[in-house]
């Protein structure tokens, strides 16, 4: 039928150029965004395990913070428990010496001036009030802390870290309470400020080896928590890479697949432009049967 009020071919040509022109803008989108889901539409049910996947991710990586975190916490009071160990065994070497008989008073006035020295360190590393370690003052801001957390006093309760990413998923590093047994009778002082270990005691020796296996205890029982933290932070960064790589298989656009696509559309929209061109000059067919 022959018509001029409505051109069909060209309504016709026009609906499929736009929805090539659609097409063709969902391309470009894609490409230049890197994102295969440009709207939630596009796919429903991949956005939503892409969110929730992404959540769980962002999740394993502030486990991943909270575990290394841990592990400087438990080197932090290593190092520290490292130094006190060299200081007890200077110590253990002081009070042999001065049970040497050859040795004179000014000698072993020497040995007890350093052997004092050492005490103060350990002291004021494992800190404590005075009803804990003695003496006429607290120690209330020990050397041994990190973060401010009290690595060795009475004061330090652990530390509960959350090594996964969901709920329940915790560990506790054990405290370090230096404030007890050979450790203490060490840095005890009586209520004059003197300390209750003399480096000429007859079991300052004994005293001493019982301190520095306290020590080795304690750093054992780090070492077992250190060891458990790096093997949970090693399972987090894989579970993290499988997690960004089911997000990218949901959500990245294959470029190479795109780009073919894209180029199909534009050649769709430049023959359907010239096909609609060529639409709209049809009703001037209409005018020679009027001539």
């Amino acid at each position: 039928m022959s018509v001029v009020n409505t051109n069909f071919q060209a309504l016709s040509a026009a609906r499929t150029l736009n929805q090539s022109q659609v097409r063709l803008g969902r391309s470009l989108t894609r490409l230049s965004s890197g994102s295969k889901i440009v709207n939630p539409s596009d796919d429903v049910t991949g956005l939503a395990a892409s969110e929730k996947s992404d959540a769980q991710s962002r999740r394993v990586q502030a486990a991943t913070t909270n575990v290394q975190n841990a592990v400087s916490y438990v080197q932090a009071a290593d190092g520290f428990m490292g130094g006190m160990t060299k200081i007890l065994s200077r110590m253990s070497e002081l009070a042999a010496m001065a049970q040497d008989v050859t040795k004179n008073s000014s000698d072993v006035a020497s040995y007890e001036q350093e052997f004092q020295s050492l005490q103060n360190e350990l002291r004021t590393t494992v800190g404590g009030t005075t009803n804990d370690i003695g003496g006429t003052a607290d120690v209330s801001t020990p050397l041994g802390t990190f973060n401010g957390l009290t690595l060795f006093g009475p004061g330090s309760t652990g530390l509960t870290v959350t090594i996964g990413p969901t709920a329940g998923e915790d560990m506790t590093v054990p405290s370090s309470d230096l404030c007890q047994g050979s450790t203490l009778a060490i840095i005890h002082q009586d209520n004059a400020g003197a300390y209750d270990l003399k480096v000429t005691d007859p079991n300052a020796i004994s005293t001493i080896t019982g301190a520095i296996q306290q020590m080795s205890t304690e750093r054992a029982t780090l070492g077992a928590s250190q060891s458990r933290l790096e093997l949970t932070g090693a399972a987090l960064q894989v579970e993290y890479e499988n997690l960004q790589s089911a997000v990218s298989r949901i959500r990245d656009v294959d470029v190479a697949q795109e780009t073919t696509q894209y180029a199909r559309y534009n050649i769709l929209v430049q023959s359907g432009t010239a096909m609609l061109a060529q639409d709209n000059q049809t009703p001037q067919t209409v005018l020679q049967l009027l001539q």
